[in-house]
């Protein structure tokens, strides 16, 4: 009796298990996936090139003479006018040497004088009277060299721009050539970003030779700079390292929100005409490299590689390894496999672009 009842319980598992396999056998035969093709379009694309920020004039402030600095007239972070007194290095020694001068040059024209008065008497020659004059010249150059030395010690600001830090403090030694702190003019700021060779010859290639290259930054709390920025220069060698060349866009401050060596994003946009578009989510990647499943004439999926050349929201824009009429799976990446067979529901391009939330001309 029981081995009659245990042969009914596994007749019953065998006719339960071979109707689940058959039912799901008929589920998959029935299951349809998504498939689209790319979207030809033009369209506008948005690069961004990782950025460094430099004043457009920013130097060290040094010491032009030895002594003790003997006041301070500004402040860390100040503000200052071209020509406005910052540094005084202790002249007493220069004023000194100065009033020699002054007391031999005095000495010298007076010198001058009698003697050219002598000389026009025919008292005494013109030797001596040229003489004289070699006395006077020589005593007016050591003079004007005594003057320069004493104004050295008055360290006053070469442009209108922004104290840095102080690197000495009231009444320190300072040697001739120590540094002082440094200045930096705002009001313009070059931001420098490197661009790869291919992206360069684009450039190049389109450039009209009258409106130069209009750029966005993106500073680093993610929020777009007020002004605009124009490409004025670009260097004259590639990096043979990176592949890249540096582009300088230049960008008013007149707000004088940016300072010497921030860091951001250049943001250029480009139009691309009759660009191939795919959504995001019909890819996948291997080894880092972007591949699609693309299904043939009799229905069976093939992965290929793609070449990305730009990525808005949602979406690639492909340059490389698609043509506009193949079709590629949608969705249900991650259900099939390479050489299925597969029966799918065809939606055309345009209508699942519009579904991307994404903006595109």
């Amino acid at each position: 009796m029981n081995k009659l009842i245990m042969c009914l319980s596994l007749c019953a598992l065998f006719f339960q298990t071979s109707c689940d396999s058959k039912k799901e056998e008929k589920e998959e035969e029935h299951t349809q996936y998504l498939v689209t093709s790319p979207l030809e379009r033009d369209t506008l694309v948005t690069k961004e090139y990782v950025s460094q920020i430099k004043s457009i004039n920013h130097i060290e402030l040094r010491a032009l003479e030895r002594g003790y600095l003997q006041k301070i007239y500004v402040d860390e972070g100040q503000a200052v006018k071209k020509g406005q007194l910052m540094f005084q290095i202790m002249p007493l020694i220069y004023q000194a040497e100065t009033q020699k001068a002054q007391a031999e040059a005095n000495f010298a024209e007076i010198e001058f004088k009698n003697t050219k008065s002598l000389a026009d008497s025919n008292v005494v020659s013109k030797n001596e009277l040229a003489l004289a004059r070699a006395k006077f010249d020589k005593a007016k150059a050591e003079l004007r060299l005594a003057q320069t030395h004493l104004g050295f010690t008055e360290i006053r600001a070469p442009f209108d721009g922004i104290m840095d830090h102080f690197q000495v403090r009231l009444g320190s030694l300072v040697d001739e050539g120590d540094l002082l702190t440094t200045l930096s003019d705002n009001s313009q700021m070059w931001v420098y970003f490197n661009v790869p060779e291919a992206e360069y010859l684009n450039y190049k290639t389109r450039e009209s030779g009258k409106d130069p290259l209009k750029v966005q930054l993106e500073m680093a709390n993610q929020q777009l700079f007020d002004h605009p920025g124009v490409v004025q220069t670009i260097e004259a060698d590639f990096n043979n390292e990176t592949g890249n060349i540096a582009f300088r866009a230049t960008f008013p401050n007149p707000k004088r929100l940016l300072r010497h060596g921030e860091t951001g994003n250049v943001q250029i946009k480009e139009e691309l005409k009759n660009a191939l578009m795919i959504p995001q989510k019909a890819t996948f990647e291997v080894l880092d490299k972007k591949y699609v499943y693309i299904v043939d004439k009799d229905n069976v999926i093939r992965s290929r590689e793609i070449t990305i050349s730009a990525e808005l929201p949602h979406i690639f824009v492909v340059s490389g390894g698609l043509k506009k009429d193949d079709k590629i799976l949608l969705e249900g990446l991650r259900q099939v496999h390479e050489n299925d067979k597969i029966q799918y529901k065809f939606m055309q391009p345009d209508s699942v672009i519009s579904h991307l939330n994404l903006y595109a001309e």
